[in-house]
C-alpha cells in the first residue's frame, strides 16, 4: 500500500516536470531568505537586508483578507538612497512568475507544525497541499489544515497567511478550496473537465489544476475577495469554464452565446467574474449586466459590490443610466464617482427606454458604434420581447450573453409576439446563439452544490354516496380548486406538517394559482390563527390590477362565505384594498408602516418582505408569481404548491428550497396539493438532458396558407360577416365561433413570421380580421363568465389530503422513467429518453453503482430480450449470477454468501462487518499474512455488491 511519504515524493517529482523548482525550505528563516531571492529574480531588482526588512514589515501587516488584496497589488520599497520602487508579488502572466515546490516546512507557533507540500510563487507560499495515504478520508486532511490555521499559519511573520488555495488528497480523491476560515468540508470542490467529469486521481489533478499556467489563472483571476464578509472565494470548475468561454468569445469573435447553469449554482458570482474580466479587455467599451426586475437591480449591484467594492453603481432611473453611458456627473457626485468602471447594472425596462425613446436615443447616438457587451440574467424569461430587437437594432457592435438555469428549448417554448414578425416560438439558442457551457441539475446535486429535492403529492377526490353524474369536460375545475372548503383543508394540513418539514429552524413559501386564491388562503390562515389553530407568521405580496373588477370580500366576512352562507351583501373590494389590509397586518407584526399608496412605499415593502423571509422572520410567504425566481434564501427549505406549474416554471419554483445551508439542511421539501407528477417528471427529464432540441422546426408556408384558407372558410360558415356574429342563436353557436376564430388567429400568427406574408391575398382584409377579433374578445369574455357553462361538483365530492406519492431521484424514479421510455411512440423519442436516463445514471452519485446494470437492461429490452415490466426479475437474476461469480472467484461458500446478503437486506450494516464475519464465508484456510489482503478485498467487493444490488431497491 502506498504510504503518505511515497505519495508526497511522487507529487513533487511530477510538479518538477510541470515547471516547478524543487527547493528545501526547513523553517521560517529559510522561507524568508528564499522569498528575498525570488522577489529579486521576478522583479529584476536587488534589495539590501534593511530594504528587505522593510518589505517584510509591509508583508506582515493585516489578516488573510488584507494579504490577499496586497498580493494582487504592489509593495513599496524605499531604498537606502531615498528612491522608491515597487515589487509585484504575483504576475497575471505565468511566464513572469517563479514556481517552486517544497515540503515539510516547520513553523513554530502555539505548537510546532510541519506541512506536507507547499507551492511557492515568487517566494510566497500561495498553495498548501495536505496528503493522506490511500484509504484515509480527505476530511482528516481538511481538519488538519484547520488545525494548522489555528496554531501556526499566522506565526513567525505570518507568510503562510498568504496562502490562497488549499488542496487535499488521499491519492484517489482530490479537492481544493479557498483560504476561508469559515468553510466547512462541504465547501471543498472537485476539479473537473469542461464536461463536468471529475478529475480525482492526484496525478491527473496535478496535471490539470497545478500546472503553472492554470494555477496562475486561478490565483490571479479566479480568487474573489468578498468585501462584505471579508473572506476569500474561489470559483468552482463549471464557473471557471463558463467565464473562460465568454471571455474567449468576446476576445476572438463577435458572436453571442449563453450559459446554462442550473438554479442555485452561483450564477451571480460567475456573471460578476465574467463582467469584471470583460471590462479589462481594451476593445470593450462598456459591460452592462441586465436584470428584469428592479429588486434584482439593487440586489445584484449589492452583490457585485460585495465582490469588488465600488465596482458598480446600480442605476436609479433611465436618466442615471444615460449619465453613466455618457460619463456625465450626476448632481452631488463627481464624474469619477459616476464612472467608477466600465461596468454597470441596470434593468431591462430602463435599458429599453434608453434605446427606444427618442429623447434618450438622440443623446447616445454617438455611442452606436461602441463595443458594448450585454450580460442578461435569467435570460429564459426576459429576452423574448421587443427589447431584444431594440438593443441589437441600436447598438451595431453589441455582443449579447445570457445566463439561465432553465433555458427555453423546443419542448418548452411558448408563442410570443415579436416586433415586425408576428407571433413566434423561439428558443434561447435562437436569441443568443451557441450554448457555451452547461451545468445541469443532476450535476449540481452530484457535486453537493445544491440539495436534492423530496417531492410529495397530496390530494384525493372521493365521490359522496349519490355519486357523480356530470360530463367530466363540463366540470368547473377552477371552482373546485378555489373552493374555500378545500383551501381550509390545505391550510389545516400545512399547519399540521409545517414544524416537521421545517424542523423549527427553516421557513417556507406557499405558491397558489391566482390572486383570488391567495386572498382566500391568507384570510383562511388568519381565521385559523384567530381560532388558536396556529401561531405562524404569514406574509404575502402580489401584483394588483389597476382596472380590475371588485370581487373580493372583506376579511371579517370570509368565515360566512366558508360556511356557504346563501347570500352575501358585504362590500366588494379591489385586490389592492386586500393587499393594503394584509400589509397592515404585516405592519402590526413587525412595527413597520408600509402601504401601496405609492410605488416607493410598495417597493420598500417588497424589500422588507424579502429581507425578513431570508432571515427566517416570516414563517410562510404566500405568493402567486413573485419570489418564485431569482429569490435565494438558504434558510428556506419547503415550498407548498397549489398551482399548475410546468417546464422551467416548475424547476424554478421547486428550486427555491434546495440552497445549501450548512450541514443541518439535507434536502428541499416540495409539497404539491395538485397532481404535478407528470409535469415534474417531464421538467426534470428536460433539464437533465444535456442534448436538448434547441431548434424549432419552421412550418411550411404553403401548408400554412392552405390551412388558413380552410379555417377562414369554416369561420365564414359560422359568421359570414362581422355583423352576423351578433345574430348567433345560442351559446353553442357562439362557442363555435370563438373556437374557430382562435384557430384562425394561431395560423395568422404563424404566417406573419414570413416576410412575404400578405393577408389580403387570403380572402380577408386586415380591417375585417381586426373587427372579427373585437367580436371574439368580447364574446370569449362573456362565455367565460356565463353562469351554468361549467357544472359545480362541490356538493358531490369530498377532498381528502392523502399522501399519494413521494419522489426522490432513486432506483424507483429510474424504474418509472424506464416505463415511460418504452411508451414513447418513435425510435427517436425513445433514444432521447434513453440519453436522459444515461445522464441521470452518470451524474447522480447514488446511482453510479447501478449504471451498468440499468444500461444492460435497456439494451436487452431494445433487442427484445426483456420486457420493461421485468426489471425486478432481471435484477434478481443478475444478483444471483453475481453472487455465484463472486463466490467462485474468491473461493467462498455460495450459500453462506446468499445468507449474508439476505441478512444485509434485512438490516445488517455491511460497513460494520468484522473480519471474522467475512472469514466465515471462505472455504479455504488462510495464513495470518494472507488474511491481511484477502479479507479486505472480499469486504470491498461485498460493499460494491450491496451498493449495486441492495441499496435503493
Amino acid at each position: 500500500m502506498q504510504s503518505e511519504a511515497q505519495l508526497e515524493s511522487n507529487l513533487i517529482k511530477q510538479l518538477t516536470t510541470l515547471g516547478f523548482e524543487s527547493v528545501v525550505i526547513e523553517n521560517a528563516a529559510a522561507l524568508k531568505a528564499n522569498l528575498k531571492a525570488q522577489l529579486e529574480r521576478a522583479n529584476d531588482i536587488q534589495l539590501t537586508e534593511r530594504e528587505f526588512d522593510s518589505v517584510l514589515i509591509s508583508l506582515e501587516k493585516g489578516n488573510i483578507f488584507d494579504k490577499s488584496k496586497r498580493l494582487r497589488g504592489k509593495v513599496d520599497v524605499v531604498h537606502e538612497d531615498g528612491t522608491v520602487s515597487y515589487l509585484t508579488l504575483l504576475f497575471a502572466d505565468a511566464s513572469k512568475n517563479i514556481f517552486q515546490v517544497t515540503n515539510q516546512v516547520t513553523i513554530h507557533g502555539k505548537y510546532e507544525n510541519r506541512y506536507d507540500v507547499t507551492l511557492l510563487v515568487n517566494g510566497l507560499p500561495l498553495v498548501q497541499i495536505e496528503l493522506k495515504r490511500r484509504g484515509i478520508e480527505m476530511a482528516e486532511a481538511f481538519n488538519q489544515i484547520k488545525r494548522y490555521d489555528k496554531h501556526t499559519f499566522g506565526a513567525e511573520g505570518g507568510l503562510f497567511n498568504y496562502i490562497q488555495l488549499f488542496v487535499i488528497s488521499n491519492g484517489v480523491n482530490s479537492k481544493y478550496f479557498s483560504n476561508n476560515r469559515e468553510l466547512s468540508f462541504k465547501q471543498t470542490f472537485h476539479w473537473t473537465d469542461a464536461e463536468n467529469n471529475k478529475i480525482n486521481e492526484l496525478s491527473n489533478f496535478a496535471d490539470a489544476f497545478l500546472n503553472p499556467q492554470h494555477l496562475t489563472k486561478m490565483l490571479s483571476r479566479y480568487i474573489v475577495q468578498n468585501e462584505t464578509g471579508k473572506f476569500l472565494m474561489v470559483l468552482r470548475p463549471y464557473q471557471f469554464y463558463a467565464v473562460e468561454a465568454i471571455v474567449n468569445q468576446v476576445a476572438t469573435t463577435n458572436k453571442n452565446g449563453y450559459i446554462w447553469h442550473t438554479t442555485g449554482s452561483g450564477k451571480t458570482l460567475t456573471s460578476f467574474k465574467t463582467a469584471q474580466l470583460l471590462t479589462q479587455l481594451d476593445d470593450v467599451d462598456k459591460v452592462l449586466f441586465v436584470v428584469d426586475r428592479k429588486d434584482l437591480d439593487y440586489q445584484t449591484a449589492n452583490e457585485f459590490n460585495s465582490f469588488l467594492k465600488g465596482c458598480v453603481d446600480s442605476t436609479a432611473n433611465t436618466k442615471s443610466l444615460l449619465n453613466q453611458f455618457l460619463g456625465r456627473a450626476e448632481k452631488g457626485k463627481s464624474v469619477s464617482e459616476n464612472r467608477n468602471s466600465k461596468l454597470f447594472v441596470t434593468t431591462l425596462q430602463k435599458l429599453n427606454n434608453l434605446v427606444s425613446k427618442s429623447h434618450y436615443k438622440k443623446q447616445i447616438e454617438g455611442l452606436r458604434n461602441q463595443r458594448i457587451v450585454f450580460i442578461f440574467d435569467e435570460c429564459h424569461r426576459s429576452q423574448f420581447g421587443e427589447t431584444h430587437q431594440n438593443i441589437i437594432g441600436f447598438f451595431r457592435k453589441a455582443q449579447l450573453f445570457g445566463f439561465t438555469g432553465t433555458p427555453i428549448f423546443a419542448d418548452n417554448a411558448t408563442a410570443k409576439k415579436v416586433q415586425n414578425k408576428g407571433v413566434q416560438k423561439r428558443t434561447t439558442r435562437d436569441l443568443f446563439g451557441e450554448r457555451l457551457h452547461s451545468y445541469v441539475i443532476v450535476d449540481a446535486i452530484r457535486d453537493d452544490n445544491v440539495l436534492p429535492l423530496a417531492i410529495e403529492y397530496y390530494g384525493k377526490v372521493t365521490k359522496k354516496e349519490q355519486g357523480l353524474d356530470v360530463d367530466v369536460s363540463s366540470i368547473d375545475v377552477n371552482e373546485f380548486f378555489s373552493s374555500p372548503k378545500r383551501i381550509r383543508k390545505v391550510c389545516e394540513h400545512i399547519i399540521g406538517i409545517h414544524k416537521f418539514k421545517t424542523r423549527n429552524q427553516f421557513n417556507a413559501m406557499l405558491c397558489v394559482a391566482s390572486v383570488p386564491d391567495l386572498i382566500t388562503y391568507y384570510d383562511t390562515f388568519k381565521t385559523l390563527k384567530q381560532e388558536k389553530k396556529h401561531k405562524l407568521k404569514i406574509a404575502t405580496i402580489f401584483s394588483y390590477g389597476v382596472n380590475e373588477e371588485e370581487e373580493y370580500q372583506a376579511a371579517a366576512e370570509l368565515q360566512q362565505v366558508a360556511e356557504s352562507t346563501p347570500q352575501y351583501n358585504g362590500q366588494k373590494l379591489h385586490s389592492r384594498d386586500k393587499l393594503d389590509e394584509f400589509i397592515g397586518d404585516y405592519n402590526d407584526t413587525f412595527g413597520t408602516s408600509y402601504s401601496t399608496k405609492d410605488t416607493a412605499s410598495f417597493y420598500e415593502y417588497y424589500q422588507n418582505v424579502n429581507k425578513r423571509t431570508k432571515h427566517g422572520e416570516v414563517d410562510i410567504l404566500l405568493v402567486v408569481n413573485m419570489f418564485l425566481t431569482g429569490f435565494d434564501a438558504p434558510g428556506l427549505n419547503t415550498i407548498y404548491v397549489d398551482k399548475n406549474l410546468k417546464h422551467h416554471g416548475l424547476v424554478q419554483a421547486f428550486s427555491r428550497t434546495n440552497r445549501l445551508n450548512g450541514t443541518v439542511k439535507s434536502h428541499g421539501n416540495v409539497m404539491c396539493y395538485r397532481n404535478l407528477k407528470p409535469q415534474a417528471d417531464e421538467a426534470f427529464t428536460l433539464f437533465s438532458n444535456k442534448q436538448p432540441i434547441e431548434y424549432i422546426e419552421v412550418p411550411d408556408l404553403g401548408e400554412l396558407t392552405e390551412d388558413f384558407a380552410k379555417a377562414l372558410e369554416a369561420l365564414k360558415a359560422i359568421a359570414p360577416d362581422v355583423q352576423s356574429v351578433d345574430a348567433l342563436p345560442d351559446e353553442n353557436a357562439q362557442s363555435g365561433f370563438v373556437k374557430q376564430f382562435r384557430i384562425l388567429m394561431r395560423l395568422k400568427n404563424q404566417l406573419e413570421t414570413f416576410s412575404d406574408f400578405d393577408i389580403e391575398t387570403l380572402g380577408i382584409s386586415e380591417q375585417e380580421f381586426v373587427d372579427y377579433a373585437s367580436k371574439y374578445s368580447d364574446l370569449a369574455r362573456e362565455l367565460k363568465k356565463a353562469p351554468g357553462e361549467k357544472a359545480s361538483i362541490l356538493t358531490d365530492i369530498d377532498f381528502e389530503l392523502e399522501l399519494l406519492q413521494r419522489d426522490h431521484i432513486t432506483v424507483g424514479y429510474i424504474r418509472h422513467l424506464l416505463q415511460t421510455l418504452f411508451e414513447e411512440p418513435t425510435p427517436e423519442a425513445r433514444e432521447k429518453k434513453r440519453k436522459v436516463i444515461a445522464n441521470l445514471l452518470a451524474t447522480e452519485p447514488t446511482l453510479h453503482s447501478k449504471r451498468e446494470l440499468v444500461e444492460s437492461f435497456i439494451e436487452d429490452c431494445m433487442a427484445g430480450l426483456a420486457q420493461v415490466d421485468e426489471f425486478d426479475e432481471y435484477v434478481a437474476n443478475k444478483k444471483r449470477q453475481e453472487i455465484e461469480r463472486f463466490s467462485a472467484e474468491e473461493k467462498l461458500d455460495v450459500q453462506k454468501v446468499h445468507d449474508m446478503v439476505f441478512n444485509i437486506e434485512a438490516g445488517l450494516n455491511v460497513n460494520k462487518l468484522k473480519s471474522d464475519d467475512i472469514a466465515t464465508l471462505t472455504t479455504e484456510k488462510m495464513t495470518f499474512r494472507s488474511r491481511r489482503t484477502i479479507l479486505p478485498r472480499i469486504s470491498e467487493r461485498l460493499q460494491r455488491f450491496v451498493a449495486t444490488f441492495v441499496d435503493g431497491f
